[in-house]
């Protein structure tokens, strides 16, 4: 279950991996499993420590709610196939 509304926080603009997966509502295994799956785009590095844009996520579940995502793994030396 969801927090009601008046008390949800004001998301920075740039999440780390829990605060991501707070955002999204899923546990951290979940968006892993979620990053793996490529319906969550990677994240940049920043500061100390991988982020992801609020902003991007938010244009990401957008694209699930309606459409494929694109798929970013295809452009990563890590994920691409080989």
């Amino acid at each position: 279950m969801g927090l009601p509304m008046e008390k949800l926080p004001d998301w920075p603009r740039m999440l780390k991996r829990a605060t991501a997966a707070a955002y999204l509502d899923i546990s951290v295994a979940e968006f892993e499993r979620e990053i793996m799956g490529g319906r969550i785009p990677p994240p940049v590095s920043l500061g100390n420590g991988p982020h992801w844009s609020r902003v991007e996520l938010d244009a990401y579940m957008e694209r699930l709610s309606g459409g494929p995502a694109d798929d970013w793994r295809s452009r990563t030396n890590l994920y691409a196939s080989r």
